[in-house]
């Protein structure tokens, strides 16, 4: 089929999914191919459940409502270049080591004020869910935001190539997925892809000129606009300190002043908070506003969460892991005030051959939560940990094993770790 007649087929549809089980009635099913699945062999039930076609590439599946295609995901990046096309509003995209997703979030939560978002959901920050992402995207939006995530060099250029955005955030550059990169250098060279397409395409960076590295990249991007100067404008945020569970902010737009506090925890997301004032500056949002929006913003999915259980205080931030956001956590669930601390680490994982020297320095800031209960599942922190008081253990089910027995009440408890350590086994016994 013909890139203009399946383009118009996606108009007549209710959308797009790769997924049979979640298919809703109208929608076209992607027949993807991955590791341990192959999505034709679903094309047959896609079709009874309702969709209006299969885009599949196993020339044996043929009949009434099979298109066949050379590569499914190819296709689906080819509609999805097309769809965005025809969105004539500000994309922004969002990249980083660490967070990426809670910038996305406040984001739209300060666009919002201003018009219809549509971004990201879920982990959808990939080859497959940035197309998703973008096929998503109804007409009458008036700004996309797209996170990116990449893993190896040459993702977030080919990524860029898909979403076109004319405005790019990168909101810091460390050592998360290191072991795909090979060295700090080269995750350096594959996040600031970003700032090179908006450089070819004549696009805007956002960036933070607090950082020293991301002020001595972003001259790749061309235009560039500083956190602390959006649209013409003065702007400054800072944490307001006090030892309570949420980040305060004080923050001055021009001559006005304000201080609020957010739902997210630990000082470190601090610059999270003025990407999301800047973005919102630059694109006409009235401060106060913003203020409102961020202040009323909650986390979720285990990224800087504040859960009160009836029996502990639970800081989730178990989605992902890498030595920086370790420390930063650490340093912010030292300085709050409470009695009872625990805190529970699960190994950081992609970090190739820094993982030693990562796990190893992690420990070492774990000395500044004084007499703080402290839990390391993985082998790479019983390896980094050996000798010191905490206790180790192989796996985030035996740490849930030790508190089921335990009962631990009354703690504030840091929970963290790699996704694929899943630390969220913990929380059902705190």
């Amino acid at each position: 089929m013909e890139p203009d007649r399946l383009y118009e087929l996606y108009r007549s549809s209710v959308g797009v999914t790769t997924d049979s089980r979640t298919l809703r009635k109208g929608e076209i099913f992607f027949a993807l191919r991955g590791p341990t699945h192959d999505g034709n062999r679903h094309a047959p039930a896609a079709l009874e459940a309702g969709a209006i076609a299969a885009v599949v590439d196993d020339p044996s599946l043929t009949g009434e409502g099979y298109i066949v295609v050379n590569d499914v995901l190819e296709t689906l990046d080819v509609l999805a270049r097309r769809h965005r096309r025809s969105l004539d509003v500000p994309v922004i995209a969002i990249t980083g080591s660490n967070g990426k997703t809670t910038t996305r979030e406040l984001i739209t939560a300060v666009l919002a004020r201003k018009g219809r978002v549509h971004s990201t959901t879920g982990n959808l920050n990939n080859h497959i869910g940035v197309p998703l992402t973008l096929l998503g995207a109804p007409e009458d939006i008036a700004f996309l935001v797209v996170e990116m995530g990449a893993s190896h060099k040459g993702e977030i250029a080919a990524l860029c190539e898909t979403a076109m955005p004319t405005h790019g955030i990168i909101t810091n550059i460390g050592t998360a997925h290191i072991e795909g990169f090979g060295s700090l250098e080269d995750v350096k060279a594959a996040k600031s892809e970003l700032y090179r397409w908006l450089g070819k395409s004549g696009g805007t960076a956002i960036y933070n000129d607090q950082s020293t590295v991301l002020s001595d990249l972003v001259a790749l991007a061309g235009r560039s606009v500083p956190y602390s100067s959006p649209a013409g404008r003065s702007l400054r945020a800072d944490p307001a300190g006090g030892e309570g569970l949420t980040l305060r902010v004080t923050a001055s737009v021009d001559e006005s002043s304000y201080e609020f506090e957010t739902g997210l925890f630990g000082s470190y997301n601090i610059d999270n908070v003025r990407a999301a004032m800047a973005t919102g500056l630059l694109f006409d949002v009235p401060a106060k506003e913003i203020v409102d929006a961020i202040a009323s913003y909650r986390p979720a999915n285990n990224r800087s969460q504040v859960v009160d259980t009836g029996r502990n205080i639970i800081i989730c931030d178990a989605y992902n892991a890498n030595p920086s956001s370790m420390e930063k956590a650490i340093a912010s669930f030292a300085a709050l005030r409470s009695e009872k601390k625990m805190v529970i680490l699960g190994d950081m994982l992609e970090l190739g051959s820094e993982s030693e020297t990562g796990h190893a320095s992690v420990v070492r800031h774990l000395s500044s939560l004084g007499n703080a209960e402290i839990l390391l599942a993985g082998p790479q922190f019983r390896q980094a940990a050996a000798g010191t008081r905490a206790a180790l253990f192989g796996t985030s089910e035996e740490v849930a094993e030790w508190l089921r027995q335990k009962r631990p009440e009354g703690y504030s408890v840091l929970v963290k770790g790699s996704r694929g350590m899943m630390m969220e086994k913990v929380f059902p016994l705190l």
